[in-house]
């Protein structure tokens, strides 16, 4: 054993949780890390989701957009998603946070953009892609950032408070586009869909180069913190992972990492999970449709759709403490698809505008509410090895996120007002959905977890061996 390996196996038998310098440890990681990633993706999702309110902006008249090429606009984004997001998560494991995201960062805000001088449906289908696999990125490497620094019983309420970026950003997406299409149509001669990309973009620019003075690296290597900082953070995750400094001299190289990980059929499971309900949340790219088809004016229509993502931050904050707290996260993601599983129901059942309205907004909240307790449960039992760990969860987001490739075909304007194919469609995926999340624990009682490649059986075993000579005493 290296004398940094020794040293730091003395720490983690010495360790003692929940001290005041653990606390403030903690406390001084929020801070750094909690405001800079929430508006990180807030940006991210303002720029994914723009497309939608470019699209009652006169961006669909402009392109001449038929309602096949409107989806396609949104497939061949997660196209894009698919194919770069398990490399990109398998280089920022051997790369520095601090630069790799705000780099990311500072390229889709430049495509974005560049989205203002689209000329033609081409033209905007390619640089969709491209945004596709830049930002593909972004959202598995927060997760598996947030999983190096915080303990599972700190984690979910954290990355639940993240993943509320992505629900406010719905409603200050539409609070921007209704007042930069409404106040900047025809300035200078420009439309004020192009001006909406424009100033998104180069706002996500300007917010990149300030977060690359502030984003944290990994607990061995930032340099945000103190030495002593950093051993107490490698520390506390060796115990609360229940793994030791061994882990740190030995990593599975990037092809063992990915053989593991689809070696597990556990990786399958989490990702039919994560597409019953990702597939549910296209209809976000279509609420300014849904909403304008209710009868309310262009301008109009993108301020209604702040209400619907308020409800559903309410439920994500409260949600995500409940299942800190209780542990729970089968139940809980079980639940929040069931509520939008009933939503389901009585939009297709009630020709009502005010009763859709109000489903909506549960509906949008259930689903919410369970895309990150999904994640967190992944990255929970499919903990260790960590290159493992990071490249489940990007499969599992990866492939989820492809639902959009048919699910944004669901919600034709032609369906509207009450969308019954639509709802129909995600009625049965949500009540599927909450089927598998019931049945998960009994069927991975089947599953081994002791490693199914041999690189990741030596890595355990080795684990298991310091673990054992940690308990009685003795260090070898």
């Amino acid at each position: 054993m290296s004398d940094h390996e020794l040293e730091m196996e003395n720490a983690l038998r010495n360790y003692v949780p929940d001290t005041d310098a653990e606390r403030r440890l903690v406390r001084k990681l929020d801070f750094f890390m909690m405001p800079t990633l929430w508006v990180m993706y807030i940006l991210a999702y303002i720029d994914r989701q723009n497309i939608g309110n470019a699209r009652v902006a006169g961006m669909g008249d402009d392109l001449d957009l038929s309602d096949s090429e409107y989806a396609m606009l949104l497939s061949i984004f997660f196209i894009g998603y698919l194919i770069c997001e398990v490399p990109s998560n398998l280089i920022l494991t051997r790369s520095r946070p601090s630069y790799y995201l705000p780099g990311l960062m500072i390229v889709w805000g430049t495509v974005c953009a560049c989205m203002s001088v689209a000329q033609n449906y081409e033209g905007m289908l390619a640089m969709r892609f491209f945004l596709g696999c830049i930002e593909a990125g972004f959202f598995p490497g927060v997760l598996y950032l947030m999983t190096c620094w915080y303990k599972k019983a700190e984690i979910g309420k954290r990355f639940s408070i993240f993943f509320t970026a992505s629900v406010f950003s719905g409603a200050l997406s539409g609070l921007l586009a209704g007042a930069i299409t409404g106040n900047m149509e025809g300035v200078r001669g420009i439309r004020g869909w192009r001006w909406l990309y424009l100033i998104e973009g180069v706002c996500t620019v300007g917010f990149a180069i300030l977060f690359k003075f502030i984003m944290l690296d990994f607990p061995e290597t930032t340099k945000r913190f103190s030495l002593e900082e950093r051993q107490l953070a490698a520390v506390r995750m060796m115990y609360d992972r229940n793994t030791t400094a061994a882990r740190h001299g030995t990593k599975l190289t990037h092809w063992e990492a990915v053989k593991a990980a689809f070696a597990d059929p556990r990786t399958y499971v989490f990702t039919i999970l994560f597409i019953m309900d990702l597939g549910s949340c296209t209809i976000s790219y279509f609420i300014p449709t849904i909403v304008r088809e209710m009868g309310y004016t262009s301008v109009h229509a993108q301020y209604m759709t702040i209400p619907i993502w308020m409800v559903a931050a309410v439920f994500l904050v409260v949600l995500s403490f409940t299942a800190d707290r209780t542990g729970d996260r089968r139940w809980h993601v079980a639940g929040c698809l069931c509520l939008s599983f009933a939503c389901t129901i009585v939009c297709i059942a009630v020709d009502s505008s005010v009763v859709l309205y109000v489903m909506l907004c549960f509906y949008i909240a259930g689903l919410y509410t369970a895309l990150p307790l999904i994640l967190n449960w992944t990255s929970e039992v499919v903990s260790l090895p960590a290159e493992k760990r990071a490249v489940v969860v990007a499969f599992v987001n990866s492939v989820g996120n492809l639902s959009a490739v048919y699910g944004s075909r669901l919600w034709p304007a032609a369906d509207g007002p009450q969308f019954v194919r639509g709802f129909a469609t995600t009625g049965a995926f949500t009540g599927f959905g909450t089927l598998l999340a019931i049945a998960i624990p009994i069927l991975f009682k089947y599953f081994p977890t002791e490693g199914r490649t041999n690189a990741e059986r030596e890595i355990l075993k080795r684990e298991q061996a310091q673990l054992d000579n940690r308990d009685q005493g003795s260090i070898v």
